[in-house]
């Protein structure tokens, strides 16, 4: 195995695992939980590098938690949807769009593809027929604990090594991120 040239970037190995397809789950496993130290070098002049960062982190945790949701046949984003009607129980399409501030098409996509996996139920909102109201199926909810533990579990590997302070601390400064980028 060579080493990459001297001017081409560095990828973590959850980047490399990404621009593959992540094609093999273990290995895909694998690589979002190696250290990623190399990826720093992609914003070398140090302009951006916290909100690098943070795009990092976010395609790992993606990664991540895609890798575990796979284990349940579900792909990342997917658990979302299934979480708010866990939640709120039935919901027309059109409010889980906005709530999920995704494009229409991506969200029927996801409905369909939930929809041909028998966890979900589409039908006609019975107020207004032009609707569609989405539901969980039997095997929809039978998910709801699985999901949790997976949830759980990316949880665990995100903040491993942080002690309490440092979590709340974390979840704190994300809040005041969210709120700058959001308008809140």
């Amino acid at each position: 195995m060579t080493d990459a040239p001297d001017d081409t970037p560095a990828r973590c190995p959850a980047e490399a695992a990404e621009a593959a397809g992540t094609a093999e789950a273990a290995a895909a496993d694998e690589a979002a939980d190696a250290p990623c130290a190399a990826a720093a070098r992609l914003c070398p002049g140090g302009e951006g590098q916290v909100s690098h960062a943070i795009a990092r982190v976010a395609r790992a945790h993606r990664i991540t938690a895609g890798n575990l949701l796979r284990r349940l046949g579900l792909h990342a984003g997917q658990e979302l949807l299934m979480m708010r009607l866990w939640e709120a129980g039935p919901q027309r399409q059109s409010e889980l769009i906005k709530l999920l501030g995704l494009d229409p098409s991506t969200v029927t996509r996801m409905v369909q593809r939930l929809e041909q996996a028998g966890l979900v139920t589409r039908e006609p909102c019975a107020a207004d027929r032009r609707a569609v109201v989405v539901a969980t199926t039997g095997a929809g909810e039978a998910l709801r604990q699985e999901v949790g533990r997976v949830w759980q579990e990316l949880e665990e590997r995100t903040l491993a090594g942080l002690g309490e302070e440092d979590r709340s601390e974390l979840a704190r400064l994300l809040a005041h991120l969210e709120d700058n980028l959001t308008g809140c």
